[in-house]
């Protein structure tokens, strides 16, 4: 979409002051610092006492501080603007995922028509790996046994079969992971929930998912985009 030009009257430096104010404030602010550090050292040179002047090396140890603030501010101001890129692009990417299932830390599993999703994160290796579904009421109503597994997360799918082969009804159930290697009970596996990411929200605290059945999460709580 092209947009048409309906003025050729100048655009003035102080219109885009006015309208960008903060467009400069960086720059500004870098040769602020010199130009008051300069003031400063011809003040100092000019009222030296003439039986005891500054030597050189004095002064060339001023000028290095001079340059040494100069490339600090920069930092600064090539920073901030990194900054401001990285929360733009992380702001696209989180609107990208609105009504897309993820997988997050959490033990819940929403049981609707007999379909579920949850998921497990392994941070390493297991030989054999089982997962305990618990009814609304704390029983057990479900084991299922993944065997071996490697490292990694994976997301699940319970059919709302019971141990007895029958159904559970619709509801909120729980579920944990019991992962072992050997002898060994295996403390990094993570049960993860399942959500849909409904709207994202953004401000001082950064961007944030807004899942209706989880909560909010940071980018960095998703484990796995469905």
């Amino acid at each position: 979409m092209s947009v048409t030009s309906t003025t050729k009257a100048p655009v003035s430096d102080a219109l885009l002051n006015a309208v960008n104010p903060k467009a400069k404030t960086a720059t500004d602010s870098v040769d602020a610092d010199k130009d008051k550090f300069m003031t400063l050292l011809i003040t100092q040179l000019k009222n030296q006492d003439p039986m005891n002047p500054l030597d050189n090396a004095q002064v060339t140890s001023q000028l290095a501080q001079l340059s040494t603030v100069t490339g600090v501010n920069k930092l600064n101001t090539t920073l901030e603007s990194l900054k401001a890129s990285y929360q733009s692009s992380e702001n696209l990417q989180a609107t990208g995922m609105i009504n897309h299932g993820v997988l997050s830390a959490g033990k819940n599993i929403a049981l609707s028509e007999g379909k579920a999703i949850y998921g497990v994160d392994l941070a390493t290796a297991a030989d054999s790996v089982d997962i305990n579904i618990f009814s609304p009421a704390g029983k057990l109503v479900k084991t299922v046994s993944l065997g071996a597994s490697e490292a990694g997360t994976a997301a699940l799918a319970w059919d709302g079969k019971m141990a007895d082969g029958t159904t559970a009804p619709d509801g909120n159930y729980s579920f944990t992971v019991a992962a072992k290697r050997g002898a060994e009970t295996l403390k990094d596996a993570t049960a993860l929930t399942f959500g849909v990411v409904a709207s994202v929200s953004t401000g001082t605290a950064g961007v944030k998912l807004n899942v209706p059945t989880v909560g909010q999460l940071t980018m960095a709580d998703i484990k796995q985009i469905l």
